[in-house]
């Protein structure tokens, strides 16, 4: 089958779009107002963009709670979601309102950066404290502005759970990272395997 994305007309129940691009991370992201109050919300429109520096973005559909107190502070945390805390995750995304404490209901103990001020996951087998660099709106072919808010930002500091690294590396099969596929469908790492780049020229 084939369709266009203007139109929209795939005439299937539900749109594939994000099932074919998947699948994807989920960057649980911590972060305080300006009143003190924190949040946390698990975006699946979230990846790392470069190694050096390390930066990750995350994208915000609409103005959310994590949007405005990014915008107010300047920094956010992300924890990364294991299977472990699967249920917790997704309590944590309940559309609460502003200044409800998604740590306290969730069940999650909450820990403080050592270098910005925002909260991260105590739980969490790694965590990265980040600092924004860039926020926009995306723009369309026809020069409108999508409603999405992309969040570009420099990691400055790391959390590892000693108990996931085995040999000098984090053990992904233990830790299992939860990743977003399409619909209400999830998946985790718990089976890996690893593949080597090949070297050229290609051998027969």
């Amino acid at each position: 089958m084939f369709y266009e994305t203007k139109d929209n007309a795939h005439g299937l129940p539900h749109d594939p779009f994000k099932a074919i691009v998947s699948p994807r991370p989920i960057g649980w992201i911590g972060s305080r107002g300006a009143d003190g109050s924190v949040n946390l919300a698990p975006y699946s429109f979230f990846n790392a963009i470069s190694d050096n520096p390390k930066m990750v973005m995350f994208s915000s559909v609409g103005r959310k709670d994590t949007l405005r107190n990014v915008e107010e502070t300047g920094v956010f945390t992300t924890s990364m979601v294991g299977r472990a805390l699967t249920e917790k995750m997704n309590l944590s995304s309940a559309n609460a309102p502003y200044g409800e404490n998604e740590f306290g209901f969730s069940g999650l103990e909450m820990a403080e950066a050592r270098l910005i001020n925002a909260p991260f996951v105590a739980e969490a087998h790694a965590a990265l404290e980040c600092k924004v660099t860039e926020m926009f709106q995306p723009k369309a072919l026809d020069g409108q502005y999508s409603d999405a808010f992309v969040v570009i930002g420099q990691v400055v500091g790391i959390h590892i759970d000693e108990a996931a690294l085995v040999n000098g590396r984090l053990d992904m099969a233990a830790v299992a990272p939860l990743a977003r596929l399409g619909y209400m469908d999830y998946a985790d790492g718990s089976q890996t395997f690893e593949l080597r780049r090949p070297p050229w020229p290609l051998k027969k």
